[in-house]
């Protein structure tokens, strides 16, 4: 059997295929799944929805620390805990420092993850469909961290 995100896909292929408007939002493409009958919730998914709902919120949740900046109040860490591989939630005021550790070294894991990435879709593109003008992205934030620490200090005068 397919994974779930095989299956998903595969609904994705058919409503490209099937000539719907394209390119288009999730919620088109799931509209049409539902209509046509490939896709329906099951009861897990229910639970699934709703625990991805709850990380959403935890994670876009900010406070605003002594020193006046807004930090994300709720951090994931994914560890084995009884054996089982789980994301256990914190808070940043109560937390352990081996939490917040393995929560901020996974987070950066992720946005290398995604450089990576970004990085094969940019090379893949320039590559292969020969653009007049090359793609080009600086994978070096530290002009970018600076430039939003200077905006952060003018907008605090």
């Amino acid at each position: 059997m397919a994974t779930l995100t095989k299956q998903l896909q595969a609904i994705v292929t058919s409503y490209i295929s099937a000539q719907q408007p394209w390119p288009a939002t999730t919620h088109e493409i799931a509209r049409w799944a539902i209509a046509s009958h490939l896709w329906q919730p099951k009861p897990s998914a229910i639970i699934d929805q709703c625990a991805d709902q709850i990380a959403h919120a935890m994670r876009d949740e900010h406070i605003i620390d002594p020193q006046g900046r807004s930090v994300r109040a709720k951090h994931v860490a994914r560890m084995k805990k009884n054996g089982a591989q789980q994301a256990l939630w914190d808070d940043i005021r109560t937390a352990d420092p081996d939490h917040m550790e393995m929560a901020l070294q996974q987070r950066r894991h992720q946005i290398v993850g995604d450089c990576r990435q970004l990085k094969n879709d940019m090379d893949s593109y320039n590559e292969n469909r020969n653009p007049v003008r090359l793609i080009q992205i600086v994978f070096d934030f530290t002009n970018d961290l600076e430039e939003l620490e200077g905006m952060k200090a003018i907008s605090n005068f």
